[in-house]
């Protein structure tokens, strides 16, 4: 039976309390005693009292409350944290470093913060930050305090957050990345704002590692990469010349020039494509699942006049295998931090439309990609912060992975020329991202409802700069470079 069934709930509450106020009344008269207060005209006075104290905490609360208190104070051996709980209780973790100036510090400012870290483990304490549960007063320290003491943390005993990423990395391994899926990934990481991306990446609006020159300084020339670096004196520029410096090395590394036919998988905003046209005397076929960037990068080949040599087409690498006209067409394949976006299921299809594209003879493939180590590697990914809110269902394969992917996908034909990391290059890259948003995002920029909903934003991409960065730094993530060539 339905509890809202038949009289409203509230309606039904209030006749009962009447029905035993009226007795209460007659007990009162026959024993001289003071009649009661009706609860209608006290109920003021209890609101007062129960805004005037904290409402207990409930019984889930204080159980996640008290399981990751007892795991932080088992695990914190590097570096030193505080917790600065609603109630105004302080908890103290580990011990200072020598590099470390001062407590990491948690400032807890709603509850749910401790369910969503228990249930939800680094993703959960992810969405606590960007929904304002917790404030942190170094979102880098704190990534690199968690790292340091990763896997002591990991021993974080919750059985529904096991289940929750088996189950999120069992859908992805399984199910793969469709067509309709890999649609609807994109239009959440790629369909914003074309201004939001203009506002922190460089003119040419490469969204992926720069490579750092000493004109630049180096990966340290902003002084900042965790090391006695002099400084180089930043310019505006350093950016764009690194960037710039990252297409001419993959191009040439793709050994293309005049009249070479280049395939280009992921378009980005058209840098790669406008410079292999313009400066190689190339012609470029690029694909892209993004509108807004086809949109964009259509509008900057125009404005370079290389429209002649240039196209974008809006298609799934996939269908590249449906195009007869294309089969043994290319000089090359380019493809500058696509991988990521393919998933387990479909290396060996990637590579086989690299092989199905590619020319039978002195053809050339470039491709980079985010990478985890050997030892993180697997196929089955749980989902974290950076799957949920920045590249959704994405899947970081290891070189060896996509190594043995090209030997399967393209049955031996094309020869592995060299493997370059270069995870030593994208912590700057994401220092200086950070520094451009900071300088140059604000509410006008994009259209928010509200100022709530601008800051989770804001905050999203912040995590995200540092996320990434003490990710690289550690090694936790690297960037892998492959070159086949066939002879």
């Amino acid at each position: 039976m339905s509890l809202n069934s038949g009289r409203p709930r509230a309606s039904w509450f209030r006749l009962g309390q009447e029905t035993t106020l009226e007795r209460t009344r007659e007990l009162c008269r026959s024993r001289k005693a003071a009649l009661p207060t009706p609860s209608w005209q006290c109920r003021a006075h209890v609101r007062s009292s129960l805004h005037s104290r904290k409402p207990p905490r409930s019984w889930l609360v204080s159980l996640a409350r008290s399981s990751l208190l007892s795991v932080l104070q088992h695990s914190i051996k590097t570096g030193s944290l505080a917790i600065h709980d609603v109630d105004g209780s302080i908890h103290r973790f580990g011990r200072r470093n020598k590099s470390q100036s001062n407590d990491i510090t948690l400032r807890v400012t709603n509850d749910e913060f401790w369910i969503r870290v228990v249930v939800s483990s680094d993703l959960g304490f992810s969405e606590a930050y960007i929904y304002g549960d917790v404030e942190i007063s170094d979102l880098n320290g704190v990534m690199e305090l968690y790292l340091d003491n990763a896997e002591m943390i990991s021993s974080l005993p919750s059985a529904l957050a096991r289940l929750s990423a088996t189950f999120s990395a069992l859908s992805s391994a399984f199910f793969g990345q469709s067509k309709a899926r890999a649609l609807a990934n994109v239009v959440v990481s790629y369909d914003q704002s074309n201004e939001l991306f203009k506002a922190f990446l460089s003119r040419e609006m490469m969204y992926s590692c720069a490579l750092w020159g000493p004109e630049e300084g180096g990966v340290e020339g902003d002084g900042d990469g965790g090391r006695d670096a002099e400084k180089h004196e930043e310019t505006e520029c350093d950016l764009e010349q690194a960037q710039m410096r990252k297409i001419h090395y993959v191009l040439r590394k793709a050994k293309v020039g005049y009249g070479s036919r280049v395939l280009e998988v992921g378009s980005g905003w058209g840098a790669l494509a406008i410079v292999a046209a313009r400066d190689y005397g190339c012609t470029v076929h690029s694909l892209t699942l993004s509108v807004e960037q086809k949109k964009l990068a259509e509008e900057r080949i125009r404005e370079a006049g290389v429209e002649d040599r240039v196209v974008v087409h809006l298609m799934d690498y996939r269908d590249v295998l449906s195009k007869p006209e294309w089969a043994g067409w290319f000089d090359a394949f380019v493809s500058v931090e696509m991988v990521e976006h393919v998933g387990a299921k479909y290396y060996n299809t990637y590579f086989k439309v690299m092989d199905y594209a590619l020319k039978d003879k002195d053809s050339t493939a470039v491709i980079s990609c985010s990478t985890f180590p050997e030892s993180r590697y697997s196929e089955y990914q749980a989902e974290d912060f950076m799957r949920r809110y920045m590249w959704p269902n994405s899947c970081l394969p290891s070189a060896t992975t996509l190594v043995n992917a090209a030997q399967a996908g393209t049955q031996g034909r094309l020869m592995l020329e060299g493997v370059e990391n270069h995870a030593a290059h994208y912590p700057r890259t994401l220092r200086t991202w950070s520094s451009r948003f900071a300088a140059n995002v604000h509410r006008e920029l994009l259209p928010f409802a509200s100022g709530e909903a601008y800051a989770a934003f804001e905050r999203k991409w912040r995590y995200f700069f540092a996320y990434a960065e003490v990710g690289f730094l550690k090694g936790w993530i690297t960037c892998h470079m492959l070159c086949f060539k066939r002879n």
